[in-house]
């Protein structure tokens, strides 16, 4: 009887010690691959520990023992919605006052387990991409303007292969002024398009400012919302010297 209680005691130590060098080892692979948690079998190619050495007496699934290592299951986080992925973003972006790269955020998510890893916003795409995404989003969900604006004055260089001067297919969208009311609206060519206004206004409208972008309609759509107080009749508006200069602040938006 002795002996068995001494053998029992033997297993239970020798388990737990299993357990804690698992687990830090989960640890340190989730720091060598910049905050992400090692898969199951990423897991047992670099350390060896197979399956069968965890598999049912500590964890039931591999997720439980990156829960108890201190990580969000690969599998819930490929599971992360685009407006959670979106939200973080801001938020992280919000904190340091500009459109961050790559290193912040992986230096977020090494500092805040809960933030998603880099590696789970891929799944929007690269850099252009997820500065569109969120710039769709942003115009859905308003109180966003700041991070709409960040987005515009983020300069990207052009993709490698393509050459400084590729061309993106872009238009525009323009705030124009006839007497004291301002249209915005939005063109391919900003000069035919006031020549056409002043042949149907009694007072020929003057184009106060242009916003080159490659999604004119979407950066109209914004305007039109953020300003829908001041609206009147169509595409007119009654705006303040403020609006104005918030308007004008935008210049590019590719």
């Amino acid at each position: 009887m002795h002996i068995s209680i001494a053998a029992n005691a033997c297993l239970v130590e020798s388990i737990v010690m299993d357990k804690l060098e698992i687990l830090d080892a989960i640890k340190r692979l989730a720091e060598e691959n910049g905050g992400s948690p090692p898969g199951q079998l990423m897991f047992e190619r670099a350390t060896g520990v197979k399956k069968s050495d965890w598999y049912p007496y500590l964890w039931l699934r591999w997720g439980e023992a990156l829960v108890e290592a201190g990580y969000i299951p690969n599998q819930l986080m490929t599971a992360i919605s685009d407006s959670v992925l979106i939200t973080r973003w801001i938020e992280l972006a919000r904190e340091l006052g500009r459109v961050p790269v790559e290193g912040e955020i992986r230096r977020k998510g090494k500092t805040d387990k809960s933030f998603p890893s880099h590696t789970v916003f891929r799944k929007l795409g690269g850099k252009e991409a997820l500065l569109e995404a969120v710039r769709r989003w942003c115009r859905q969900h308003p109180g966003h303007e700041d991070i709409i604006a960040l987005c515009a004055e983020d300069v990207t260089n052009p993709p490698p292969g393509k050459g400084a001067n590729a061309k993106v297919p872009t238009g525009f969208v323009y705030l124009m002024k006839s007497g004291r009311h301002y249209k915005i609206g939005h063109t391919i060519s900003v000069g035919r398009r006031e020549r056409e206004f002043a042949i149907q206004i009694p007072v020929p409208p003057k184009t106060v400012h242009t916003i080159e972008t490659d999604d004119p309609v979407g950066v109209e759509a914004y305007w039109h919302q953020r300003f829908r107080d001041k609206r009147g009749e169509g595409e007119w508006f009654e705006l303040s010297p403020e609006d104005v200069r918030a308007f004008r602040r935008w210049r590019r938006i590719v």
